[in-house]
């Protein structure tokens, strides 16, 4: 898996298609990965000694490494200044 902890992606496939997000975490067994505002789900929690409160939470969920692109933003910053120049 080339996509590492911290890389920007764009999501090419799926519900969230278009969107930019940072890589929070990686599953490498499973091939999927946790971006930062992508793929949120409802989560369903019962009050225990960590949240005293049960509730209901948004959580980013996995997605697969194939529905997403690694994004370079140095490459994007160097040909928008040679534009303007």
């Amino acid at each position: 898996m080339k996509i590492k902890v911290g890389d920007e992606v764009l999501v090419i496939a799926g519900k969230d298609k278009g969107k930019n997000g940072k890589v929070i975490k990686t599953i490498r067994k499973e091939d999927k990965i946790v971006v930062e505002g992508i793929n949120i789900v409802k989560k369903h929690v019962k009050p225990n000694n960590q949240n005293d409160k049960g509730g209901i939470f948004d959580i980013e969920a996995p997605i697969h490494v194939s529905n997403v692109k690694k994004v370079d933003n140095t490459r994007n910053k160097s040909k928008k200044e040679s534009k303007s120049k």
